[in-house]
């Protein structure tokens, strides 16, 4: 098993990475503000735009260090990983048992997310009793429940697509709702992706953004190609398979935000509105989101296939090991996360 991702996030848009020796070297404006040993460095993730040198690249490539290239506003840009390597023959494997079973597949992925999202609702309701008699509240948890019957009764992956977005619609019409404290003036109406007008989902999705790329990384520690999915659409540049494991363990990224949210760890002024109506979180709000998710990362969870505490931060390490042993044959499912 690999130690917790030692991930280091560069969050000034002015800073530029360089190598130096077996170090790490961030600078601003020339000025060096930190080096890190390599030993240390396990993932990159970059919101700068002037970018690393291509010694640094090559010395990341070299160690199987990935960089990660995201947009000030929290979009995935591109990775650098270096040449694919591991098992060729798992890759095949791959390719052949997606084509086979791509729907069961993407079944047990959607009816796992929704799922999940109930569990997230069922938390707001145990630590709020004023909701566990609100009518909107249950009645979305029971068209949950019934999207979970319809996915297994569709024989497409398309309408597996259309009961998730529907499923997914209703759930966040009631996402507000979840948000306890309602003295820090932040509300929610409806979801809000390119680009996202409100402080929240511009929180959802930054983060969801910092977890595809944890999935990415993971998915090719374990030999499996990160661009080849069975639910998500084969496109160039996206990490279709990560995006397929997201979906399953989306709960923890909204559980997360909206825990940063009702204890009002984040502010009116960690956010920049532009005119177009958009809304980002800025430099400070980033270092802020990014250190609280690390500190997550690090929380114990129970694990109910492993049967045992691992910490969040190897969710995606385990999840991926797990589908690489369904694709070899030593398993006979596909065992998605299951929140408790």
């Amino acid at each position: 098993m690999r130690k917790l991702l030692n991930t280091v996030y560069i969050t000034n848009e002015l800073a530029y990475l360089c190598l130096d020796g077996e170090n790490l070297v961030c600078k601003i404006d020339n000025e060096t503000k930190f080096r890190i040993p390599f030993d240390n460095v396990e993932n990159i993730v970059c919101f700068n735009y002037i970018g690393c040198s291509p010694a640094l690249m090559g010395k990341c490539v070299s160690k199987s260090i990935p960089i990660n290239f995201v947009s000030p506003n929290g979009k995935f840009l591109a990775k650098i990983c270096g040449e694919t390597k591991g098992n060729v023959f798992l890759r095949v494997a791959q390719i052949d048992r997606f084509r086979e079973t791509n729907l069961n597949l993407a079944q047990n992925t959607i009816a796992a997310k929704l799922y999940n999202t109930s569990q997230v609702i069922k938390r707001t309701l145990h630590d709020n009793a004023d909701l566990r008699e609100d009518e909107e509240l249950l009645a979305v948890l029971e068209q949950l429940k019934d999207g979970i019957k319809k996915v297994y009764l569709t024989n497409s992956i398309e309408g597996l697509v259309g009961i998730e977005g529907n499923c997914a619609k209703e759930y966040f019409s009631i996402f507000n709702k979840l948000l306890i404290n309602k003295h820090n003036n932040f509300t929610f109406e409806y979801r809000s992706k390119r680009p996202p007008l409100d402080p929240i989902n511009a929180v959802l999705s930054f983060v969801y953004t910092l977890y595809q790329t944890e999935y990415a990384a993971a998915l090719e520690t374990v030999g499996l190609d990160s661009y080849i999915g069975f639910c998500h659409k084969l496109r160039s540049g996206r990490s279709s398979l990560a995006c397929d494991l997201l979906e399953e363990s989306r709960c923890i990224v909204e559980r997360f935000t909206l825990t940063l949210f009702n204890l009002q760890m984040l502010k009116e002024n960690d956010f920049t509105k532009q005119i177009s109506g958009a809304v980002y979180l800025n430099e400070e709000g980033r270092k802020k989101v990014i250190s609280k998710w690390q500190e997550k990362k690090r929380t114990d969870m129970f694990h109910p296939i492993l049967k045992q505490k691992i910490q969040m931060g190897l969710l995606p390490y385990v999840q991926s090991n797990l589908l690489a042993k369904y694709v070899r044959g030593d398993l006979e499912e596909y065992p998605c996360f299951l929140l408790k």
